[in-house]
């Protein structure tokens, strides 16, 4: 049985800046041990949130991780995401504005797949980010509690019981537990998808966007197989999702943030 909770995603273009405002290293967020699986209800807020996406009682959560200097891992780097951001213009020397200048590879941080990453003809035809269905990326999402002894396979997938009708789901692996999003050195032992459990899901589930808690969707050792199965289904990839146990409907009804 999966553990599920409820959260509500915001549009990821407009939380880069968001991060970025702010880039000395926050404080840690302590990460659980992983609990018994149960379905926690939802429980109201005091917000007054109408729009379609965002029922009348329930919190905008903020999963994305913010960008730090020297301490984010990036794919395939001992070295983390290194310097990205530098004063361009700076008026303590002179100029007559403040302007920074950034720099930095696309798939850093929280961020989506465009349809063209791995497919050629997607790419030339133009799919990119901009072409991503934007109802799919904004609403209620379900957190599953992944086994912490395996990748996802469908074996796994099947396990979750993962209700048709839902469409956006936030897999929490042993990767949040190993809290690699914080370790600078990329790590090839995180937790991934094999092509069998993303096939899995594609065939049998509605799902239409996938949550994932470290910089890969896809299992090391299958990585280009399982992406390939997503994107060709069209199916939205989040990677390095912030899936903190705070990520629950009791800090929907008591916080806005991890």
């Amino acid at each position: 049985m999966a553990n599920f909770s409820t959260l509500f995603l915001f549009l990821l273009s407009l939380l880069l800046l968001k991060n970025l405002a702010s880039l000395s290293p926050p404080c840690l967020v302590a990460y659980d041990e992983p609990t018994t699986c149960t379905v926690n209800p939802i429980r109201p807020t005091t917000s007054t949130t109408t729009s379609d996406s965002v029922p009348r009682g329930s919190r905008i959560l903020d999963i994305t991780h913010p960008y730090r200097v020297g301490g984010m891992p990036a794919w395939a780097s001992s070295d983390g995401l290194g310097q990205f951001i530098w004063l361009h213009e700076s008026m303590a020397n002179g100029s007559l504005y403040n302007m920074s200048e950034l720099r930095m590879v696309v798939h850093s941080g929280t961020h989506v797949d465009a349809p063209g990453h791995m497919y050629q003809e997607y790419f030339e035809e133009g799919y990119d980010v901009d072409s991503l269905d934007l109802e799919v990326l904004n609403g209620p999402a379900l957190v599953v509690d992944v086994p912490r002894d395996k990748n996802i396979t469908a074996e796994v997938m099947e396990s979750l019981h993962i209700p048709r009708g839902v469409r956006r789901v936030i897999f929490r692996t042993l990767n949040t537990d190993r809290k690699l999003m914080w370790k600078r050195e990329y790590d090839t032992s995180y937790v991934g998808f094999m092509k069998d459990g993303a096939q899995w899901l594609v065939d049998n589930t509605d799902i239409k966007l996938v949550g994932v808690d470290y910089l890969s969707v896809a299992a090391f050792d299958e990585s280009i197989p399982a992406h390939l199965v997503f994107l060709k289904s069209r199916c939205v990839e989040i990677r390095n999702i912030m899936a903190t146990k705070t990520v629950t409907s009791d800090a929907l009804s008591s916080r806005t943030e991890p």
